[in-house]
């Protein structure tokens, strides 16, 4: 993008004035190689976005932003009900609460290499993945509404991990409001089979070893040390959510103009938040973030499942489980007065900071856990909330990479096979079901993981806590 377009605030942070429709600035975090390498599709859209009604401060994107539907991936927007303030399912995205979870395993590096192979084929036999995965869960309507209504507390219910872990997922593993009458039944018979998988795209459970610490305080906290060995999954909602967004996304753009709401793009497409087709996808979204609660809390008990037949010696404990696609009512302090707010972070993380009231005790003193992933063979990050980060972008921080290149251009540069043999020479084992969803998600069409976490950390959106690089990554 050309710097002339911005007004540059500090060395991390580049200003859109208000003009036109806008009716806030839109503020974008990034160095100063990582903005002129967005896409010019990321000022539109960030832009867009400070046109819609009832927006708080700003319009943000993080460091990790790029082309997005409607909203850029990696945007945020606060919006107030009572300022006739408006709810977009394109500013939550298709794959509903797609997020990450972290476990610490408490073992060393080398006692996994020991049986790199062994493990990374059971793990790819434990996990399903891949477009169209199912799992050994079947649903009936009873248990689908009442998964969608409960989440991960749902699934420790029915035997899928313990008590312990609710306390380390965001909500309590259990998203309030969620109404699965919403919930169409095609969206519900699209994820009958899908529970307990990792679906496809960007999706992945890593082992991953600790490299390096920059926070020795809280990664003590967090259970990190160098040499020792986490594991991380990243998967969403399935074919529930994006059947969800799909479904809202034509809803809204229908609603749209009968509220009088002028969009400059249909992707942009929304509705009050007070009103009937507001509240229906709230209550609709709200069971697709149970829903992904749900699957990673299954997901969890499958990999603990696998990891005892090795090592039984080792309880692979949740850190942290945090979403990126999502809207959430929060509380949050505008010109000296608080207010609730309806938060949209589409490929943005939550990162409340030290002494926030809904953090987890364990972590009220350092900040919310935030699990920024990589891609395919680069290292992965977690770092902590800020006290800075509610002034910055209402506690939100980048949620990984962020793409760089399509999905189609990276299929025609690289080739699946060659990837996996090439990580393979590095010492990572990538396993997957397909050489293409391996080709699209080559680490080279993605921008660079640390320079984006560097700068959200300057940025004072969240602070660096420690390394970790791939073992062995299972993808969709």
């Amino acid at each position: 993008m050309d710097l002339n377009l911005f007004t540059r605030h500090d060395a991390y942070t580049w200003r859109i004035n208000p003009r036109g429709r806008m009716r806030v600035p839109a503020v974008i975090f990034a160095d100063e190689r990582l903005i002129r390498e967005m896409d010019d599709k990321v000022y539109e859209q960030v832009t867009n976005v400070a046109t819609l009604p009832g927006i708080v401060k700003a319009a943000y994107a993080m460091p990790d932003a790029h082309w997005g539907y409607g909203f850029p991936i990696g945007g945020v927007a606060a919006f107030d009900a009572e300022a006739g303030g408006v709810v977009s399912a394109g500013g939550v995205g298709f794959d509903i609460s797609c997020g990450v979870r972290t476990l610490t395993t408490g073992l060393a590096a080398d006692e996994i290499l020991a049986r790199q192979q062994e493990l990374a084929l059971a793990l790819a036999r434990a996990i399903p993945a891949g477009v169209g995965s199912t799992g050994g869960l079947r649903l009936d309507a009873k248990g689908m509404d009442a998964m969608l209504a409960g989440g991960a507390r749902w699934a420790v219910a029915e035997g899928y991990g313990t008590r312990e872990d609710l306390a380390r997922i965001e909500e309590g593993g259990q998203m309030s409001g969620a109404v699965p009458e919403e919930v169409s039944d095609h969206a519900k018979k699209r994820q009958r089979d899908e529970m307990g998988t990792l679906g496809s795209g960007n999706h992945y459970l890593e082992v991953q070893q600790v490299m390096e610490v920059y926070d020795p305080a809280a990664a003590a906290l967090f259970g990190l040390r160098v040499g020792e060995v986490v594991v991380s999954i990243h998967c969403g909602s399935r074919g529930l959510g994006h059947q969800i967004g799909t479904e809202f996304m034509k809803r809204m753009a229908l609603a749209a103009s009968r509220y009088g709401i002028q969009l400059p793009d249909r992707e942009l497409a929304c509705a009050p938040i007070n009103s009937p087709d507001g509240q229906a996808y709230l209550g609709a979204m709200r069971a697709a973030i149970n829903c992904a609660l749900a699957n990673r809390q299954i997901l969890t008990h499958l990999t603990r499942a696998a990891f005892s037949d090795f090592f039984p010696q080792a309880e692979p404990a949740l850190l942290y489980d945090v979403s990126h696609n999502t809207c959430k009512v929060e509380e949050h302090e505008v010109d000296g007065r608080c207010r609730q707010l309806y938060i949209h972070r589409k490929g943005a993380t939550r990162a409340f900071g030290p002494g926030h009231g809904e953090l987890p005790e364990i972590y009220r003193d350092t900040g919310q856990p935030v699990l920024i992933g990589g891609t395919m063979g680069t290292e992965s990050y977690i770092l902590a909330g800020t006290a800075a980060s509610e002034g910055q972008a209402f506690s939100s921080a980048c949620h990984g990479a962020g793409r760089a290149m399509s999905r189609h251009a990276a299929l025609k540069k690289w080739r699946g096979r060659q990837l996996v043999d090439e990580l393979a020479g590095r010492g990572i084992l990538i396993r997957s079901p397909s050489s293409r969803g391996v080709a699209e998600e080559a680490p080279g069409a993605y921008k660079d993981v640390s320079a984006v976490v560097e700068a959200a950390h300057q940025a004072g959106l969240a602070r660096k806590v420690a390394r970790v690089e791939p073992l062995i990554c299972i993808k969709g």
